[in-house]
């Protein structure tokens, strides 16, 4: 098992930038990928970006150019850098680790709000 808590969170004015960090429990090495996905209200949870062991990157065509996935394996920490925020932005994020050899352990954190608004 692996426990992951987020962090970074806010209120930001379109265009500005926040860093998301999710930190977890054990070594991160180990595991198939990791992502952030967020809900909207009244919306369902989407993908927003993920990264593989190997280090290959996924984004959502709505975040591309704008939000940068990365991690810091010696921390066990993954990053989510967000520039140029739109109002369309606004979610509570979420990290998410996948593991074991088919693929079949999802592991959540408890979320994170992003609110961009004037």
């Amino acid at each position: 098992q692996v426990q992951l808590v987020e962090s970074g969170g806010g209120l930001v004015q379109p265009g500005g930038s926040l860093r998301l960090s999710c930190a977890a429990s054990r070594s991160i090495i180990s595991l198939n990928a990791m992502g952030w996905y967020r809900q909207a209200p009244g919306k369902q949870r989407e993908l927003v970006a993920s990264i593989t062991s190997g280090g290959s990157t996924n984004y959502a065509d709505s975040v591309k150019g704008r939000f940068t996935i990365s991690t810091d394996n010696a921390e066990n920490t993954l990053y989510l850098q967000m520039n140029n925020l739109k109002p369309t932005d606004t979610a509570v994020y979420y990290c998410n680790a996948n593991s074991g050899w088919r693929g079949q352990y999802d592991y959540w954190g408890q979320g994170t709000q992003v609110t961009v608004s004037s």
